[in-house]
């Protein structure tokens, strides 16, 4: 009776594991194409929908949905990404999960904003050139090739929960994190954002809504870094100060 205890207790166990596997295999795949449509959401190549295209409104009102939906991601991106919530949050969720259910909410909220985004369309600066055309929009694309990079020389299935649940299918637990700077990161401390700057602002035509977006992302990029790099420090301490102190922060090859 014991032996068939222990057996119903393992396999439950087991397939516990297995559903959330297969749940952040479910968050990794919306969030990886989600993040493609954006890609061509800001450089208005392919996607349906881009941020210069969708429902005309009144400028007053279309920059008080698009300040109103950017402000959602942020909050959202923000307090679930400090450690005081995590703490919090995986009280109730299994902490295998926790990085997944992160991005879920996170991908959810960028979907909402694809969604719902107005178009400001009044042209702010224009670049005819062909070759300053291709140049501008070619250097987009290696902002975001640079995103996506950064994030593989870190952890890029940690960083998106996939590490965490495939851990947990085979009954591990992950590892304490160990203060590492590869390649990019030892030139600049955040190559993500750095990225993200660049795709966001090198683009032929900015039209007002395109500004909005790049400017208030910008903004929260640096309201970002201030809130993780006090994770940081709190995490590894006088590393992360020394770090700190010699690589610049977005500017390559510059102290701060």
């Amino acid at each position: 009776m014991t032996h068939l205890v222990q057996d119903r207790r393992t396999a439950g166990t087991m397939l516990g594991r297995l559903v959330a596997l297969l749940y952040g295999i479910a968050v990794y795949a919306l969030f990886f194409v989600t993040f493609l449509y954006v890609i061509g959401f800001v450089s208005g190549l392919v996607a349906p929908k881009t941020i210069d295209t969708g429902p005309q409104t009144p400028a007053i009102t279309a920059l008080v949905i698009d300040l109103a939906l950017m402000s959602i991601f942020a909050v959202q991106h923000s307090v679930m990404a400090r450690r005081g919530f995590k703490r919090w949050w995986t009280r109730f969720a299994p902490p295998p999960v926790e990085r997944s259910t992160y991005v879920l909410f996170a991908t959810l909220a960028l979907m909402l904003l694809l969604w719902q985004w107005r178009p400001i369309p009044q042209v702010v600066w224009r670049v005819t050139s062909p070759p300053l055309v291709a140049g501008l929009t070619g250097f987009s694309f290696v902002g975001w090739f640079l995103v996506l990079f950064s994030t593989f020389l870190i952890n890029h299935f940690e960083l998106f929960g996939l590490h965490q649940v495939a851990n947990n299918l085979r009954g591990r637990g992950m590892t304490p994190p160990v203060f590492k700077t590869p390649l990019l990161y030892k030139a600049v401390r955040h190559p993500i954002y750095l990225g993200f700057i660049i795709a966001f602002w090198s683009t032929p035509v900015m039209t007002a809504g395109h500004l909005l977006f790049a400017a208030v992302t910008t903004a929260y990029i640096f309201v970002g870094i201030a809130l993780e790099e006090r994770d940081l420090v709190t995490q590894f301490g006088d590393d992360y100060r020394r770090y700190r102190e010699r690589v610049g922060m977005l500017l390559p090859f510059r102290k701060s």
